[in-house]
């Protein structure tokens, strides 16, 4: 299933993307798309009989804002360096472990939302990244067919970057990662199902028309399943919570000088296989 959030921010309703591309309204049926409709079984097969059925109401889409996918996300697990493309266009080693850092839940917004260059940014950078959405509770994982069973879907995320907030002001990367609007995320949840073999999935972005990244989670130093099962030996993974896997190669960080990093009035296109595409224009903060 492709399920999505439409309408204003702060107050969208639950809806479903049919196999014919109707858009369908699930507000009847449940009150949100969040951590605890992935939790229930029954909820989801209500929502999975009602579409087959044919019985949920037809959604006008014209002008509808779409949202992101998920609700009242707990936190945002994000992987560093994880595919082999990108840590080589950066001069870096591939990692012997996965690179966790985190994004603070309030980033995400929704797949065509404005995302703000922040004050005094001149190392703004886009990142094409595969989310992975966890369904079940996963404490101390045991083998990659255990992490998948624990996700319920996937989606597209931005991991915008600042670079020079992330690597050249002390600390932790977090200051790169945090900025307002900074993870995009959407245009829908698609349920696990739909999604047979998640190191299959190709992936690309566009600056202004440009293609700067084409690569593949094929290409992942640490597949979903690896990073699932990893993350939950650290911490606790929750129902809704959500796992940015890595960027493939194409960076502004990775490209000679002068590196063309983004400004305001940039407009940035991004998509993963089967998951659907992201459109957002740049704007000074």
């Amino acid at each position: 299933m492709k399920l999505l959030r439409v309408g204003t921010a702060g107050d969208e309703r639950p809806a479903l993307l049919d196999a014919e591309g109707v858009l369908r309204d699930l507000s009847g049926i449940v009150p949100d798309i969040d951590g605890s409709l992935l939790a229930d079984d029954a909820a989801l097969g209500r929502i999975r009989a009602a579409a087959e059925a044919g019985e949920l109401p037809v959604l006008d889409a014209a002008g509808l804002r779409v949202g992101p996918p998920l609700a009242r996300i707990g936190k945002i697990v994000c992987i560093g360096l994880n595919y082999h493309d990108h840590a080589k266009e950066t001069g870096a080693e591939p990692p012997a472990e996965p690179v966790i850092f985190f994004k603070a839940a309030d980033t995400v917004v929704g797949p065509q939302d404005t995302v703000l260059v922040p004050r005094g940014s001149v190392k703004t950078d886009w990142e094409v990244e595969l989310a992975v959405v966890i369904g079940r509770t996963a404490r101390y994982l045991g083998s990659h067919e255990e992490a998948l069973a624990h996700v319920a879907g996937y989606a597209v995320a931005h991991d915008v970057s600042e670079r020079e907030f992330q690597i050249e002001r002390g600390g932790t990367w977090d200051k790169g990662k945090n900025c307002e609007t900074f993870n995009p995320l959407g245009p829908w949840l698609v349920t696990a199902d739909e999604v047979p073999d998640p190191q299959a999935l190709g992936l690309k972005l566009w600056v202004n028309g440009e293609l700067k990244q084409d690569g593949s989670t094929s290409d992942q130093i640490f597949s979903v399943a690896e990073v699932v099962r990893y993350v939950s030996q650290f911490m606790t993974l929750y129902p809704g919570d959500v796992i940015n896997t890595g960027t493939p190669a194409g960076v502004a960080l990775g490209m000679p000088e002068p590196k063309p990093f983004l400004r305001a009035g940039d407009v940035v296109e991004l998509e993963i296989e089967g998951l659907g595409r992201q459109r957002q224009v740049f704007k000074d903060a």
